[in-house]
């Protein structure tokens, strides 16, 4: 017997209640915009700046006995990772330390780098610090801009692709839902003081490549079946593309959250930020994919072949309602 997440043959109406699926999520967005501007996002090293040590040892690396021997010294956000290359020996141990900019300081100080040294030699008597590299607020700062242009060049690039491969209105439906999962995942971080860094960004880009992947499926089979049911109403035929589609969607999603949940908790605090974004972001993805851009879509309308050009561009929801 398959295993099934939804039954075979479904026949719900997902836009019974579109004003309650919209206003949850226009009231989230406005929440995680709200927490955005008032409380900011607790930026890493990579958008603070700070100083990144390379350590040697003939030890083998315990990242927790690291952290415990730095943590007294308070110098804020540390992040410690392990080295692995298969060129090195069996006595060649490698981390990397990342320490934030302290306050007032262009880059860690000699004497800070000197005690962090002596903390570890507690652990690893041998340890040796390979090479120290900083960087500045505004090398820093650069990056928060670069990380801005690509997230918008991202979206602006899948409003091309979606509008020349089906219509505007289409476009508009799946650029407000890469708008929402974006915000809602910059939101959520900033809302909880998750560290925010480079990889975050690139969780960010991939859940809009994620979500725009769940929303091209069902536009795809939204636009068969304008072609097959050209006398049903647009709404029903929605509601028959989203439920032909639904299985598949779920089975994606339950999946990729099985082994991003893997990863959360055996993964280690290296990934975990990036991690729970991708989480976060498959989660609010499917959601979008099904109750945002599919509404907006149907909000618009859409042009069909045996209808005068805005005989279904009209208040869609019209029979929603009723």
């Amino acid at each position: 017997m398959r295993l099934r997440l939804v039954p075979q043959d479904t026949n719900w109406d997902f836009f019974d209640r579109y004003k309650l699926w919209l206003g949850i999520s226009a009231f989230m967005m406005v929440v995680a915009f709200a927490s955005f501007v008032l409380q900011g996002l607790n930026y890493g090293i990579d958008f603070r700046g700070g100083t990144t040590i390379r350590t040697d040892s003939s030890m083998p690396i315990v990242i927790a006995d690291y952290r415990d021997s730095i943590e007294p010294l308070g110098l804020g956000d540390i992040t410690i990772t392990e080295v692995f290359d298969p060129n090195f020996g069996a006595d060649k141990n490698v981390a990397m330390i990342r320490i934030q900019a302290q306050d007032g300081e262009e880059a860690v100080t000699s004497e800070v780098i000197e005690a962090v040294l002596l903390a570890l030699r507690e652990k690893a008597p041998d340890i040796t610090f390979s090479s120290v590299e900083s960087v500045g607020p505004k090398v820093s700062g650069e990056l928060i801009q670069t990380a801005m242009i690509a997230v918008i060049l991202a979206i602006g690039a899948v409003l091309i692709y979606i509008w020349l491969r089906f219509e505007w209105q289409f476009a508009v439906g799946a650029v407000v839902a890469l708008v929402h999962d974006v915000l809602l995942t910059i939101g959520v971080f900033s809302e909880l003081q998750i560290r925010f860094d480079l990889a975050i960004i690139a969780a960010l880009l991939t859940i809009v490549g994620y979500s725009l992947n769940d929303t091209v499926v069902v536009f795809d089979r939204v636009r068969e079946n304008l072609r097959k049911y050209k006398q049903k109403p647009l709404k029903e035929v929605m509601n028959i593309s989203i439920n032909e589609t639904l299985s598949r969607t779920m089975m994606t999603s339950v999946t990729t959250l099985l082994a991003l949940l893997a990863l959360f908790f055996l993964g280690g605090d290296v990934i975990r930020g990036f991690v729970f974004a991708m989480i976060w972001g498959v989660i609010v993805g499917t959601y979008s994919s099904v109750f945002v851009a599919s509404t907006i879509l149907l909000w618009l309308g859409v042009k069909r072949d045996w209808t005068k050009p805005n005989a279904t561009a009209g208040n869609q929801f019209a029979n929603v309602d009723a």
